[in-house]
């Protein structure tokens, strides 16, 4: 039976996702997580999940971020972004680094059933009426080599990046990861190879390009 996991910070919606997802495979297995910290809980306890569905905004999951994250870290799994705001420029990016689908919340119960078939197929998946606008330009250059050296990085890697951006030192990640200082160094001395960068600052500054406003929290002043 299909094992998924929705990730979204906002309990009625999971609630109604779930049911819907229940009516449409009615043999799966639905998870639920309210953050990107619950969602590595549930990934480091069970292994079988099959596919996320990874709400795009959540408060510490800052835009695809916590998407490259997934897919460096858990490779294995397919990840579904599902979002309100679905603008061509933001799912081209999605599909860039490692999104299998991109499910509008506006979503009928026969899109999300046509979403889900394809998904659990291991198909990609886009809306009809998005499709078009997304395909009628591919993802910029730079998004793309982005996506392919970070995709280069082994999970470990990933995890010492993140708190390079964060802005940890190498002892703050050593303990934090549970490795050796000399093993943190051997990693940087890795990733900075296969980023193409010379420094922290560079290093930091490629993944925080991954961040994305949540136009839903941005409030405009007259």
């Amino acid at each position: 039976m299909p094992r998924l996991l929705i990730a979204d910070d906002h309990p009625l919606f999971r609630l109604a996702l779930a049911q819907t997802l229940r009516s449409v495979v009615s043999d799966a297995v639905v998870l639920e997580a309210g953050s990107l910290a619950q969602l590595h809980e549930h990934l480091a306890q069970d292994a079988d999940i099959d596919v996320i569905l990874l709400d795009l905004h959540m408060p510490d999951s800052q835009g695809l971020m916590g998407l490259a994250a997934l897919r460096a870290e858990h490779p294995g799994v397919m990840v579904a972004m599902i979002s309100a705001h679905d603008d061509p420029h933001t799912i081209r990016r999605a599909l860039a680094y490692g999104a299998i689908a991109f499910i509008p919340k506006r979503s009928d119960v026969e899109q999300l059933r046509e979403a889900l078939r394809k998904v659990l197929a291991g198909e990609s998946y886009l809306p009809a009426d998005l499709a078009a606008q997304v395909h009628a330009n591919p993802a910029s250059a730079q998004d793309a080599d982005n996506a392919a050296r970070l995709a280069s990085l082994t999970p470990q890697q990933f995890k010492v990046l993140v708190r390079v951006a964060e802005g940890q030192l190498n002892k703050q990640i050593a303990d934090a990861l549970g490795i050796s200082l000399r093993t943190v160094k051997a990693h940087m001395t890795a990733l900075f190879e296969k980023l193409e960068v010379r420094n922290r600052t560079q290093a930091s500054g490629l993944l925080r390009s991954l961040q994305l406003a949540d136009p839903a929290r941005h409030v405009t002043r007259d």
